[in-house]
């Protein structure tokens, strides 16, 4: 599961891609400021990041120039510039792209998706695998028997998070807070169904399922 930070101070922007993020199976985490956001990539690992130039506290250059001294973790600025020199600046200033404002969220997670498939080929994350089961981490996809499973983002997000840790049995809140990246009470019912889901699509497939019921706690693999 990508963990993408969003350092933009225009709250609506930043909620927007924040949502759209999520439903594609991400973990988004969100700045308002410069000097937030710089506080978040030094205490967390990323896989990428979304920075606006204009922001409060440190400024988006600022802050880009600092983070291409330290890493070389992919970087989409965000601009409202669209002059030919602005581009080539930010380019040459260690954006690895960027993305005129307005933009279509669809063309933002498509260049999102270049930038983290660069990052895969180049020694990033590998395919995630248990028994017949296999994730690729860039098309985010699940693989069951040698058949694509047609899951949505949380069905995939819950399948991963199992392959990740094999071994631990994790409960229904456990799965939503990591899943949904919310922290809110809910009704057990609402994993149950998602699982139920996940079996159901995985019996189409004519795959096997390896996710067991731990009774009174929750889920986990069947070694």
């Amino acid at each position: 599961m990508k963990r993408i930070l969003i350092i933009e101070d225009d709250t609506d922007i930043n909620n927007m891609t924040a949502e759209f993020l999520r439903e594609k199976g991400c973990i988004a985490e969100q700045a308002f400021s410069g000097t937030e956001g710089r506080l978040l990539w030094q205490m967390k690992e990323f896989d990428l990041l979304l920075l606006d130039l204009m922001l409060p506290g440190l400024p988006g250059g600022e802050l880009l120039r600092q983070i291409r001294a330290a890493s070389r973790i992919p970087v989409i600025v965000l601009t409202a510039k669209n002059s030919l020199d602005d581009k080539v600046e930010l380019l040459g200033g260690g954006a690895d792209d960027y993305l005129t404002k307005p933009f279509e969220l669809e063309e933002l997670w498509v260049r999102i998706l270049v930038q983290l498939r660069h990052r895969g080929n180049a020694g990033g994350e590998k395919e995630l695998t248990f028994k017949d089961w296999t994730i690729d981490p860039q098309a985010r996809i699940l693989t069951a028997g040698g058949k694509a499973v047609d899951l949505t983002a949380h069905e995939l997000g819950i399948v991963e998070l199992l392959m990740r840790h094999p071994k631990k049995v994790f409960t229904r809140q456990e799965i939503y807070e990591a899943v949904w990246q919310q922290d809110a009470f809910i009704e057990d019912k609402t994993i149950n169904v998602h699982v139920s889901n996940i079996r159901a699509k995985l019996r189409s497939a004519g795959a096997g399922d390896y996710i067991s019921t731990v009774w009174g706690i929750g889920f986990k693999l069947t070694e």
